[in-house]
């Protein structure tokens, strides 16, 4: 499956490159599809919590973007009451293959120092309705 060896490569390198925001990654070696993991900000007022997330991967990914969801709950206008995400990168009509999962991981750490207005989660959510 070209997911599975993707992310494999994916998680090796963030792994050996580490992410300062992004800690203590577990993954199932036999389901690479599915990744938990802490998002700890770096700037007020988050930077005082860890945040837990999970990041389910389609079958279809690269292809598909992945989903992350906070398992921690926190109060943040990109996250609704369930832990859904509104990151414009992993949006569906934003996502492209060559984006890397690292590259997804930096752009939500970021949201944390940057606050979008919550009519993009609004449009996110409405185009994710089926």
């Amino acid at each position: 499956m070209a997911a599975t060896r993707r992310l494999a490569k994916e998680l090796e390198q963030m792994r050996g490159n580490g992410l300062k925001s992004f800690r203590d990654i577990q993954v199932d070696e036999s389901n690479m599809l599915f990744w938990q993991g802490l998002i700890v900000p770096d700037s007020p007022p988050y930077n005082k919590g860890a945040f837990k997330i999970e990041i389910v991967f389609p079958a279809e990914y690269p292809f598909k973007p992945p989903k992350i969801t906070f398992k921690t709950k926190i109060y943040h206008p990109n996250i609704d009451e369930k832990g859904q995400v509104c990151l414009p990168i992993i949006g569906p009509e934003n996502w492209k293959p060559a984006t890397r999962t690292d590259q997804v991981i930096n752009a939500l750490v970021a949201m944390f120092r940057t606050r979008s207005e919550t009519e993009e989660f609004d449009r996110y959510l409405l185009s994710t309705q089926p």
